[in-house]
């Protein structure tokens, strides 16, 4: 998403004035280095049979990469967006939130033609018939296309591998509601987030044995099948990061009680996690899934997903230390130096987290495809990891190589 340039989280008296000159800001490291962490761990997600996503961090508790994405999504998107709200006013803002979303739209029709056309060469040239198309439910589209091209186009065909791009968009196309009301008062902002999102808990309401079917889009024409990332749902999380990072919420204090409170919140889940049904084998944790399953829901995103993001964003932001200093590694020893590579190379993949996104999810299906003719084990499939990660960390520079624009370099 939009790069970065903040040293801290802004006061609220700056955040909130229409008025304020801008200042001269220094690259905060932190937004980035988790971000792009959370780069690496979706292609590993979405790279099919892959033993690395037995351990991923979705596995030890009920929020995944996904959370770390639309988190830190908003955060750009107050620095990004909000400055020009701030700068430009209301009407400009709006208008660079839809040059925006015009971007992400035709990045996801890109995205899914480039992968469905992957899949028809794979099942064309290699003989399988529709079995790779039909291991992402593209067997519709391939059948009948016209009607399907046309819900592709309008957003009411989205398969589950290519949902959270639409979703990413239309929390965006809130975003210039929510800063109107912000004009009238923050509070008016914090009490419509909340409100679309319970509108939008269809799991809990059917749990509480209500009959409102809560908020969501249809995914596909011939069934009822809603968007798995419900944006109404997921804006909260999307727009608790923008608050922080507007300052309309003040960054958190580090104090102890508050590091073991987090520390407790994020170990309280394991019990009930996948790792804790799968290889602890608690029965009553599994018990407990089941009947709950709504509180921890991910295409509404469930309350208990954001209580645990919440405990792991503090203790990710205790751990970077004061301005992200932890990030900045300094010294000549070797180990200073190896951890400066490492968090150079996490960063520069965070900073160009849409093109890195984009790519992944096209390298997953081709990787996935790669391992099913050479066969999976423990020693290949590592080395197939490790070269998905280098791939993206190549992405990264090569659109900032782009980005930077060297041909309008003075000739030496």
């Amino acid at each position: 998403m939009t790069m970065a340039n903040t040293t801290d989280f802004p006061p609220p008296s700056i955040a909130a004035s229409a008025h304020a000159a801008p200042a001269a800001r220094v690259r905060d490291p932190r937004l980035d280095f988790y971000r792009g962490i959370a780069m690496f761990i979706i292609l590993c997600a979405h790279t099919p049979r892959n033993f690395f996503t037995l351990w991923i961090p979705a596995r030890w508790g009920f929020s995944d990469a996904t959370e770390i994405f639309v988190f830190c999504s908003g955060m750009a998107s107050a620095i990004a967006f909000g400055a020009t709200f701030q700068r430009s006013g209301w009407a400009l803002g709006a208008a660079r939130v839809a040059q925006r979303v015009w971007q992400v739209y035709w990045a996801h029709i890109g995205m899914f033609l480039t992968i469905a056309a992957l899949l028809a060469a794979i099942d064309q040239y290699g003989g399988f018939d529709m079995q790779y198309r039909g291991g992402l439910n593209l067997w519709k589209f391939f059948l009948d296309p016209g009607p399907q091209l046309v819900g592709l186009l309008t957003l009411t065909y989205v398969p589950n591998y290519f949902d959270i791009l639409p979703m990413y968009m239309v929390i965006l196309v809130m975003l210039p509601g929510v800063m109107a009301l912000a004009r009238l008062h923050v509070g008016a902002s914090f009490a419509v987030m909340l409100a679309v999102w319970l509108a939008g808990q269809g799991a809990l309401w059917a749990a509480l044995g209500t009959s409102f079917p809560g908020l969501n889009f249809p995914a596909e024409p011939w069934s009822d099948r809603e968007w798995f990332f419900n944006p109404f749902g997921w804006q909260l999380i999307f727009f608790s990061g923008f608050a922080f990072m507007r300052g309309w919420i003040p960054a958190p204090p580090v104090r102890l009680w508050l590091i073991v409170l987090a520390t407790l919140v994020v170990l309280a889940n394991i019990p009930f996690s996948n790792i804790g049904v799968r290889e602890m084998g608690l029965e009553w944790a599994r018990d407990w899934r089941v009947a709950n399953a709504a509180w921890f829901d991910k295409s509404d995103f469930g309350v208990l997903r954001f209580v645990q993001f919440l405990a792991l964003a503090y203790l990710a932001y205790v751990v970077a230390g004061p301005g992200g200093a932890r990030l900045r590694p300094a010294g000549d020893g070797l180990a200073a130096r190896v951890w400066a590579m490492v968090v150079r190379l996490i960063t520069k993949v965070g900073q160009q987290s849409l093109a890195v996104f984009l790519f992944s999810m096209v390298f997953a299906r081709l990787s996935g495809f790669v391992m099913d003719q050479l066969g999976r084990n423990t020693w290949n499939m590592t080395v197939a990891n490790f070269i998905g990660f280098a791939m993206l960390i190549c992405v990264a520079y090569a659109v900032a190589w782009f980005k930077s624009a060297p041909w309008k370099a003075a000739p030496s």
